[in-house]
């Protein structure tokens, strides 16, 4: 089935959502701050800045910990590359919405300070 961004871009939105509403109070209310942008694939200044082209979300900005301490021009986001889980997923919705909710966790807890080690442990890789 060939990418169909609206639909992707809907099931993207309707899982992180999900996810949200699933995670305890404290966590829900500081995720739901941080905004979440859904884009295609890396853009051409990401590629420069080292981000690979298959990469399926991204952390931007500085964690949680650190937000009031850093003075940067965008505040901290998480960009989920629907067309890289897309074709990660071969075409199925079902694993795609699993790899978006992986995906989604995997960034936020980048953002919460988590490392790769870290995340791994916890199976977000």
């Amino acid at each position: 089935m060939p990418l169909d961004w609206q639909k992707l871009h809907a099931l993207a939105l309707a899982e992180v959502k999900a996810t949200l509403a699933a995670l305890p109070e404290p966590l829900r209310d500081r995720a739901q701050a941080l905004p979440v942008t859904f884009e295609r694939l890396p853009n051409k200044a990401q590629l420069r800045d080292g981000i690979y082209l298959d990469t399926l979300g991204l952390f931007v900005g500085p964690e949680f910990a650190h937000e009031e301490t850093t003075t940067l021009p965008l505040p901290p986001q998480i960009i989920l590359f629907l067309a890289n889980i897309w074709d990660l997923a071969e075409a199925d919705e079902e694993f795609f919405r699993e790899e978006v909710r992986t995906t989604y966790l995997h960034e936020l807890g980048h953002y919460l300070g988590l490392d790769e080690d870290d995340l791994f442990e916890r199976g977000l890789e």
